[in-house]
């Protein structure tokens, strides 16, 4: 007998904040009515925290301080034990979204070492030899927005072989002169990142230029820590040897669920970067790092 089992959440793009209520329905499709033995719903919020496999086995007090945290977690039944006739039944649901005690609600983030997730799921339990359902699906948790308001400082750079660092033979490198600014370091997750990059003179023609949003995800403790920098996007913004002396407008939107307003708790820390890569016809790969401060405003 086939039965389907899903979990409808009253709001189409499913984001919530702290103090509101998640509301929806689990929807039981079946030709037949269905005996069962309960239905059972959670809601549960962790941070997952993974080691890289460079830190694995350094420190021994890292084993205690990755073990997953809990933020939130609650359970209801549904329906008690009986028959749901044949047809679509619908039972609707609300879970307050309060975190419990002095525990943060951190906003949903999908990271590589650092994972922030919150679920509903649903359970039916079924007599004997028929199998038990389960759904589940995620929800999404914001921030409360930041009070404050936030003053953009464009923040100007000048790349030559004399400001680079990590060079090994400085002399070998061809002349070059690339300028620009970023309108702000202290960004508004829900507003694009914009500057402007200009290439004044450089005497091998240019390959490509690229912005590459990075995110450095610290795990760790007391005794010491893990910090781990990946890339989320690569946005290329010119291609070929670019007109000296021409503006070339920065714009990077701040992807959804791989980015989060910047964190740092005792024992994890999700911070972002901004790299302007200028890469060269000879393969020379010039690179201008920039810690960003993301928040919600």
């Amino acid at each position: 007998m086939s039965v389907t089992l899903d979990i409808k959440l009253k709001r189409a793009n499913k984001v919530y904040h702290e103090g509101e209520t998640v509301a929806g329905v689990v929807t039981l499709c079946c030709k037949e009515p269905l005996q069962h033995n309960g239905i059972a719903l959670s809601m549960d919020g962790i941070v997952n925290l993974q080691l890289s496999s460079k830190s694995v086995g350094v420190f021994e007090a890292f084993y205690n301080s990755v073990k997953p945290i809990p933020l939130i977690s609650s359970s209801i039944e549904a329906a008690k034990a009986g028959k749901i006739p044949g047809g679509k039944t619908e039972i609707p649901f609300e879970f307050p979204l309060i975190s419990k005690g002095n525990k943060v609600l951190y906003e949903t983030y999908h990271g590589v070492f650092v994972n922030i997730q919150y679920t509903l799921r649903c359970d039916l339990k079924r007599p004997l030899l028929a199998k038990d359902l389960s759904r589940s699906c995620e929800f999404i948790v914001h921030s409360q927005p930041q009070k404050s308001k936030i003053v953009p400082t464009p923040v100007k750079f000048s790349i030559t072989p004399e400001t680079l660092q990590n060079v090994r033979e400085r002399g070998q490198l061809p002349h070059f002169l690339i300028r620009g600014h970023l309108d702000a370091t202290s960004c508004v997750i829900s507003q694009p990142l914009t500057g402007e990059v200009q290439v004044d003179k450089s005497d091998v023609p240019i390959k490509s230029i690229e912005l590459q949003l990075v995110r450095v995800e610290t795990c760790g403790c007391a005794e010491g820590y893990a910090r781990d920098a990946t890339e989320i996007q690569n946005i290329q913004i010119a291609e070929g040897d670019v007109g000296h002396g021409l503006p070339i407008p920065v714009h990077m939107v701040f992807p959804r669920l791989f980015t989060c307003p910047t964190l740092e708790t005792t024992n994890f820390k999700v911070e972002f970067e901004i790299n302007v890569v200028v890469i060269l016809q000879d393969d020379h790969l010039i690179t201008e790092n920039f810690p960003l401060k993301l928040c919600r405003v």
